[in-house]
Order: C-alpha cells, then structure tokens, then sequence
C-alpha cells in the first residue's frame, strides 16, 4: 500500500502521438506463459464483446481461480458504434499487455476511435491505487489569466454536470460530460470528464475523483494547450482541438457572454430600456442558478441518504408520491380484482392484470398480509426497485399502500411465464432452440445486473420458470426480483429464519439451514438452464431399474456417462446446435455443484455463454435434492417452519456470505 501511495500526487509529462497512455502498476508481477498471464489473456480478449453485450457499455467480471483469479473492467461511452467500441477496447488492452508484460494490475483511457477504458487486477478494484498520468504539448499563447478563468470556469461546472449525471441518469446512460467553452473568437476549449459507473455515490468517489485530476493538472501543468489526467476510476482530457466524436453535438458558447445593448427601431436606447433589460437579464440569471442549485441540493441529498424517499426515472428525480396510486384506482384498472383477471399466485400474493385510466396495460400484485414491514420501510424498498432498470428485468411501476393493503404495479408482458410453454407438450414446440438459447443468455444478463451492475447487490432467492416472463418477441424479463426486500426479509446475504423460493430450485445451504447469497442464485439458475433445455421441470422423477433420480441428478448422471444429449427436449433434439446445448448443460451442472464457493459467479457465466473458446472445469458433485413426497406438489414456499423439515440432502454443512459484497 506505501508504494501506490507513492502515486498519489505524481504527474508524468508524456509527449505521444495519440490520446493514449498505460499506467502499470507496480505492485505485484505475474510469470509469462503461467496461468494467470493465460487468464488475463483470456478476459481481455472477450472484453469488447463483453461491453457490448450490456445497456451501459460497461462489463466488471473476473475468470480463473484464486491465486490466478482475473478482474478487468472495460467501457465506451454510450452510444459508440460497435466497431469503434470493439476497436478501442482491443487497442487498449494490446496497448497494456504490450506497456505491462507482467504487471498484475493495470489500466488505461482511450480517446480514439471513442472513449474507452480498459482495467484489469489480481484484486478488487477497490484495491486498485488511482495513479496519475499526464499528457500535454506546447504552452498557452493567449493571455494566460484570461484563460485559466475560461478554463476554471469550465472543468468546475463539468466536474458537477458529469458526476451529477452520473447519480441521476444512469438509466439513460449518461455518466460522463463532453463540453467546450469559447477562449477567443477563433479558438476554443474542449473538454472530457468520465468515471467508471460503479464507483460508491455515498462517498462522492466521482465527484472527488474529477477534483482531483483538476487540482493536479494545475498544479503541474496549468501553462500547457493540453492534457490527460488518468485514475483507475476517473478521466479528464482537454485541448484547445475537438479531439472526440463526443463533441459533434455541442454548441460552444462564451463561458461569460457579455452583455449587448438592446437598441430601439430609431437606433436609440431610452431610460426606461436602460433599466429594465439589465434587470430582466439578471433576473433570468438567478432563476438558472437557482434551478440548478435545487436539483445540486436534491442530488447531494440522495447521495447522502439514500433510503429517502426519492424514485429516479428518465426524466430526473420525483418524490415517491410520483409512484404512489390509491386504492381506488387499482380497483378500477383490475375490475375489483376480478378472478377473469387473476395471472396467477405465487409465494408472496396474488397478480391480476388491470388497465390504468391513461390505457397501460399493468400486471398488478397484491402482496399477502404475511408482509411485517412497516409503511416507511415498505416505501423506501419499493423505491430501492424501482430504480432497477434492464430490458431484461420487468420494470416496477409503482405501488399502492392504504390499510393493510400493500399492493406493486410492473409493467404488463404480454407473452405469459416461460413455464407456460416450457412444461406444456403442446406449446413447447413454439421454443426452438435458438428461442431457447436467446432466454437463457438474457436471463443470465438480467440477473448480472442484480447481482453486480445495480446500485446495490439484489438476491433474487425465487429464480424460477414461473418468473421469467416472455415479451412480444419471445425475450425474457426477470420478474419478482427484490420481493424479499420489499416483503422485509433478512437482506444480510447470510443467514435468515424465513425461507423464500421454490422447492426444485433451492441450494441445500439455503433450504436446510437459510444461508444464502449471489450464489444461491446460481444455483437456482443451473436448474432453470437444465429446465430449458429438457423441457421437464425439476420436479421431474426419473426411474431406472435401481434409482429414482430427480432432474439435477438425472442430469449429473448422465454426464458421468458422457451422454448428455439424452437430457434434451425430444421438440428440438434435431434441430438444435449440439454443441451449443452440450456447453450449456456443462455451465448448469457448474452451478448446481453443492459448493457455493466452486459454483461461478454470474459474471463468469455470462462469458462462459459468449465465449466458446474458454474451457470449461469439470463439474463436482451437485447439491442433491429428492423432493418430499408429501410436498412435491406444492410449488410456492415461504414458511418459516421450512428449515426445520426433515430432508434428503447432501452431506457437508457449509457457511456460505455474500461472495461478492459491494
């Protein structure tokens, strides 16, 4: 730690020709040719896919095992086109096995073709020291106090606008700013600002990020045309030349426009417009200034207290009222909750479909009065969800709490569960295996985004058929996710009295003695896959002449005989890629392993998913489960009497916290 404090303060003048610069970090070395040097390889060859594949243009993810684990972390601004993204990744990443050969941590900012970043540890990236880099030209020609006016001027309403949006507009994909200012008629400033999105908003690590590479490029450089300041999490580049796509939509203006006189028709100005236009001028000015002081203010205040009771949605921050709808108007759009409109039940209350006055189709869940969470409380988790948006998670789209009544509003779509066709002989056909394969890729990205790219760690703890919900287009949306925030269940990620989830889909850890975590998710996901793929679900026996085999054993069974294609749904046996399926048997056999700790995380999955080339480890022996007879009809669980059930199950007790805390 005493030799990345050595960084701290120290600025490099690097004359280059391009907008690039590595910065290794001299902490630790990796052998050449070992497995760490073939892991980091292999992570930063499937990084522009990887980036591309998410809505943010942003992938954390690690591969291999501790000592050789590998985390990097890549991004392009939103909107890049996709050759751009990829170039730019691929040229980063060159760029730092070529500047790092054998440094364990590195990264760098790009500006060419756009604006990427390019990370990569042995450790999380909490750990990862923000180092300084600079890179400038010739000195300022102009009136230098002149300019640094221009120039403080500009970087200080930059450093609040990028990290502002960055805690306000995550979900329209906005967490950088690109601006320019008018130095002279014939010359301007431009300048960048950007940092990694999954920086802590609670300590303004963005903000303070951006001030720092401000305060250090002047204190080193403030009589240079040009520069880059680089932190592992922050980056600021300006110039006196457009120097990215990012500024082909802005208007330079003059940072302090003086004021014309307003003449009359005669070419005069009379006493009365002498003193009214100065004073309407000044008034508008202090308008703006409060306006963006308040939504500064109300910004500081979510950083601040996040629980409060504020939604972000596209259009900026609303109280929750905003969210809120009465009693009244529930009832109307769901015919008094009409069983015609009844979609089905599940562990925490009912769902009717219903039609609000302004004609929006919603799914509407009336949660059970089981729930013991109080009305603030409720309140500020259903805020907690609502601020989740993925395409491939159903959007929370407000809630209704009079009385005993708690009841959430989603979004309604269209094409029912996945069990609906899934587990149906006469409706499985509409899955093909290309269907099939585009499901389970997107539930693997909604679920990546609770577990790693959301404001906070969500563990869904009832991944099932019955809640991926199908749209128009056949792609899947996670539902039901944060239902065991909002119903106030234990969200410590470790241990909890109240078991909530589906027999079938439950880790032994979890069921038996209520430890659960990110990995409790895999889990649920592994048997979800091999549902997919059988097209029977879990509770599915299977009998030979010496065993009775639930799915997860069958499945293991049939890997140990290396027969693996007699899993697959007789619907699509033989028109479906089988190398494909066999790969994504071999990712659901890694996730039900009884181990917690050997399961992958879903980060890891998801390249396991985009990237034939990465070998797969052989599976270990899964988390057996033989249902109760006397409950293996009952689908919904959440009691919690349920840990005290007397259960067939594997050996070993295993404690198992969250594996991967943010």
């Amino acid at each position: 730690m005493k030799q990345r404090n050595s960084y701290s303060i120290l600025c490099f003048i690097i004359l280059i020709s391009s907008v690039s610069a590595q910065q290794c970090i001299n902490t630790s070395t990796f052998r050449l040719n070992s497995l760490y040097d073939a892991n980091l390889h292999l992570i930063l060859s499937s990084l522009p896919s990887s980036v591309m594949a998410q809505d943010r243009f942003f992938f954390k993810g690690s591969t291999g095992q501790v000592p050789n684990r590998v985390y990097a972390r890549a991004m392009c601004i939103p909107g890049s086109t996709k050759d751009d993204c990829s170039d730019c990744i691929k040229t980063a990443s060159n760029g730092l096995i070529q500047s790092c050969p054998n440094q364990t941590e590195a990264f760098t900012w790009r500006v060419e073709p756009t604006v990427c970043h390019v990370g990569y540890s042995n450790n999380s990236f909490s750990d990862l020291y923000p180092a300084n880099v600079v890179n400038n030209t010739g000195d300022i020609n102009s009136n230098l106090t002149e300019f640094t006016a221009v120039w403080e001027n500009l970087t200080a309403h930059m450093i609040v606008a990028a990290s502002t949006e960055r805690e306000t507009a995550l979900s329209s994909n906005k967490y950088y700013k690109a601006d320019a200012a008018a130095l002279t008629p014939s010359q301007n400033i431009y300048a960048l600002m950007q940092c990694v999105p999954d920086l802590t908003s609670l300590s303004h690590d963005c903000e303070n990020c951006l001030k720092q590479n401000v305060a250090d490029y002047q204190s080193c450089c403030r009589q240079k045309q040009g520069g880059v300041i680089m932190r592992a999490s922050c980056f600021f580049h300006w110039d006196l030349k457009p120097f990215s796509k990012a500024f082909g939509n802005i208007m330079v203006t003059s940072s302090s426009p003086p004021l014309q006189p307003v003449k009359t028709f005669q070419g005069d100005i009379g006493p009365v417009e002498a003193i009214l236009v100065p004073i309407v001028v000044v008034a508008f000015i202090i308008i703006i200034i409060l306006v963006l002081t308040a939504r500064r203010s109300a910004v500081l205040f979510w950083r601040r207290n996040p629980y409060q009771e504020f939604d972000f949605d596209q259009s900026g921050i609303t109280t929750v009222d905003s969210l809120q709808l009465d009693f009244k108007t529930i009832e109307a759009a769901t015919d008094k909750f009409a069983m015609s409109n009844k979609l089905g039940q599940g562990g925490f209350g009912e769902v009717f479909k219903g039609m609000l006055p302004n004609g929006t189709e919603v799914a509407v869940k009336r949660l059970s009065k089981a729930s013991e969470q109080g009305a603030p409380e409720f309140k500020n988790e259903v805020v907690v969800v609502a601020k989740l948006h993925h395409r491939n998670l159903v959007r929370l789209l407000g809630f209704c709490l009079e009385g005993k009544e708690k009841i959430l509003v989603f979004e309604f779509v269209p094409n029912k569960s996945l069990d609906y066709y899934l587990f149906d002989p006469t409706k499985k056909g509409q899955l093909d295996w290309t269907k099939r394969y585009n499901i389970i890729r997107g539930i693997t990205r909604g679920v990546l985004y609770l577990h790693q790219d959301s404001r906070l760690t969500i563990i869904h703890r009832d991944l099932k058929a019955g809640n991926i919900l199908l749209d128009v287009d056949m792609n899947p949306k996670v539902a039901d996710f944060g239902m065991a925030r909002i119903f106030g269940m234990d969200q410590s990620g470790a241990n909890t009295k109240r078991i909530a989830g589906t027999r079938g889909y439950m880790p032994p850890e979890y069921l038996m003695h209520g430890r659960f975590s990110t990995k409790s998710d895999v889990y649920s996901f592994g048997v979800l896959v091999l549902e997919i793929i059988c097209g029977r679900n879990n509770r599915f026996v299977h009998q030979s002449d010496t065993t009775v085999e639930n799915l997860v054993t069958y499945a293991w069974r049939l890997w140990r005989n290396k027969s693996l294609l007699d899993l697959v749904d007789p619907t699509i046996s033989d028109n479906c890629q089988t190398e494909e399926v066999t790969r994504c048997i071999h990712i659901a056999l890694l996730c039900v392993q009884h181990n917690p700790t050997d399961r992958p995380s879903l980060s890891t999955i998801h390249m396991m998913l985009t990237h034939n080339s990465l070998q797969l480890p052989d599976p270990q022996q899964p988390g057996f489960f033989y249902p109760n007879r006397r409950n293996q009809e009952r689908d919904g669980l959440e009691s919690s009497q349920s840990r005290n059930r007397v259960i067939s199950h594997t050996i070993n007790d295993v404690t198992v916290t969250d594996l991967d805390p943010r």
